[in-house]
C-alpha cells in the first residue's frame, strides 16, 4: 500500500492533478464519469463519479438490487494544501538581471519552510478553441525550475531579524537570470500545445518537487508534500474501490478549496454534494429525507500528532503519536463535528474490526484549526466525526505521518463502508 500511495502523492501536485489522478484510478476501476449537465440514469449496482471545476469529485457505488439502498456512508476530504498561487502577469525583473515570479498566498503554510527549496509548476490553463470557446487543459512542468532563496545569515547581521515573512518582500521565486518576461508563457503554451495568444487564463501553483520518501531507522515514517490530506483522499479511494457496500451508498466527495475557507462553488459549503446526493435518490425513485436519516459522514482531515520537542503543545490526556491507529477528533465548539454518538460509532467499527485509535483536544488555552465537516453538515445535515491521520510539521512543505498508519485508515474507512 505504501507504494502504491506514494505513486499517487506523486502524481497529485495540485488540486487538479488529484483529481485527474482520482479519476483516472476510478476509472481503471470500472467507475464511469457523469456530467452536470446531463440527465442521469443511475441503477443498483452502478458505480459512477462527477467533477466540478476540474477540481472536486464525487465517487458512488451503489449497492446492488436485492440488498435495497437505505442511507449513505460518506468520506468527505479535500485535495487542495497550502502553496503559492502564481499571480496575473506573473514575471518580474529585478535590475535587468533576475527573472522572479510574483505569487501570492493560498492558505495558511508554514512558510520559512519553502526557502531554498527546488519547485515546480502545475494546475490548469484556459485555452480558447474557436471564437469563444474554452477548453481546460491541465500542465505540470515536472521538473525544477525556481527556488526562493533565503537572505545569508551574514547580511542578517547588518540588523535584519527573523521576523514575520513577507510573501511580497520574501517569498517571490527567482525564474533564473532572462530579462524576458515571456519566457514561461511561452513554456506552458509549448506544453499545452497551444499558441500564446490563445492562453487566456491559468490557475498555476507552485510545489516542491520533493518526492515521498520513506524515513526512520526502520523506515516506520513517511515524509511528503502535502500528506495533509492527499492521505485522507488516497485512503477513501483505495476503501471505496475495496468496499462491497451492503445497504448504503458508498461515497467519496473530495472538495477542493477546503483550506481557504471551502466558500467557493466546488468547496464543502457549495451546493455540490447536496446535489448529487438528491440525483441519486432521484434516479432510484427514493426520497431523500428518510435516506439522510439513516446515513453518517466521516469528515477525514489530518490531525495534529504529539511533537517530540514541543510536548507542551498538546493536550493534558489526549496525545495521539504517529503509527497508533486513527485520530477520532473532537472540539467543544464544534469546529470538529465528533459528538458522543458519532465518536462512539468511530470506536464501535475500529474496535469490531480491531484497528488502532487515538483522541485528539486542543490545548484549552489554544483556537487550533477546523474542518470541511462542520462546512458540509450546513447542507447535508446528518450523524458525523472528524477524524484523521496522524502527522507532524502540519502545512509544512513537507509533512511527517507514519506508515502504519495509512494502512489504519484505509480498514477504517473499508469497514464503514460495508457497516
Amino acid at each position: 500500500m505504501k507504494k502504491e500511495f506514494m505513486e499517487f502523492m506523486e502524481q497529485s501536485t495540485t488540486v487538479y492533478q488529484t483529481a485527474a489522478e482520482t479519476s483516472r484510478r476510478l476509472e481503471q476501476a470500472g467507475y464511469e464519469r457523469l456530467e452536470e449537465k446531463d440527465m442521469w440514469n443511475i441503477c443498483p449496482g452502478d458505480k459512477k463519479y462527477v467533477v466540478r471545476n476540474d477540481s472536486s469529485l464525487v465517487a458512488f457505488s451503489i449497492p446492488q438490487e436485492d440488498e435495497g439502498v437505505k442511507g449513505f456512508h460518506m468520506v468527505c476530504a479535500h485535495g487542495d494544501s497550502p502553496c503559492f498561487k502564481l499571480k496575473e502577469n506573473a514575471c518580474m525583473t529585478v535590475e535587468d538581471s533576475y527573472l522572479k515570479l510574483n505569487v501570492e498566498n493560498y492558505g495558511g503554510m508554514i512558510k520559512e519552510t519553502w526557502f531554498d527549496r527546488p519547485l515546480s509548476l502545475a494546475g490548469r490553463v484556459v485555452v480558447r478553441t474557436e471564437g469563444l470557446l474554452l477548453e481546460t487543459r491541465l500542465v505540470d512542468m515536472k521538473k525544477p525550475l525556481f527556488v526562493i532563496p533565503s537572505l545569508a545569515v551574514h547580511m542578517k547581521r547588518g540588523g535584519e531579524k527573523d521576523g514575520e515573512l513577507n510573501t511580497q518582500l520574501h517569498l517571490l521565486p527567482l525564474a533564473g537570470t532572462s530579462a524576458d518576461k515571456n519566457i514561461l508563457h511561452r513554456m506552458i503554451a509549448k506544453e499545452v500545445s497551444a499558441d500564446e495568444k490563445d492562453v487566456l487564463g491559468a490557475d498555476l501553483y507552485l510545489y516542491p518537487v520533493q518526492p515521498p520518501i520513506c524515513m526512520g531507522l526502520s523506515g516506520e515514517l513517511i515524509g511528503a508534500p502535502r500528506l495533509d490530506d492527499l492521505a485522507c483522499v488516497y485512503c477513501g479511494l483505495d476503501a471505496l474501490l475495496e468496499a462491497r457496500p451492503s445497504d448504503k451508498v458508498a461515497l467519496l466527495a473530495v472538495f477542493d478549496n477546503e483550506e481557504v475557507g471551502s466558500q467557493t462553488m466546488q468547496g464543502a459549503a457549495s451546493d455540490f454534494l447536496l446535489s448529487v446526493l438528491q440525483r441519486i435518490a432521484d434516479s432510484l425513485k427514493l426520497p431523500l429525507a428518510p435516506l439522510l436519516a439513516q446515513s453518517f459522514m466521516v469528515s477525514a482531515d489530518n490531525a495534529h500528532a504529539l511533537h517530540p520537542n514541543y510536548t507542551d503543545k498538546a493536550d493534558s490526556t489526549n496525545r495521539p503519536v504517529l503509527n497508533r491507529g486513527i485520530v477520532i477528533k473532537y472540539h467543544g465548539a464544534q469546529k470538529y463535528t465528533t459528538s458522543a454518538f458519532s465518536g462512539a460509532y468511530v470506536k464501535a467499527i475500529c474496535e469490531q474490526e480491531k484497528i488502532p485509535y487515538q483522541t485528539y483536544h486542543n490545548r484549552s488555552d489554544v483556537a487550533g484549526g477546523s474542518t470541511l465537516g462542520n462546512i458540509a453538515l450546513t447542507n447535508v445535515s446528518v450523524p458525523a466525526a472528524d477524524i484523521g491521520l496522524p502527522q507532524l510539521a502540519m502545512h509544512s512543505a513537507l509533512e511527517t505521518m507514519g506508515a502504519d498508519d495509512l494502512e489504519h485508515m484505509a480498514s477504517f474507512m473499508t469497514a464503514f463502508y460495508q457497516a
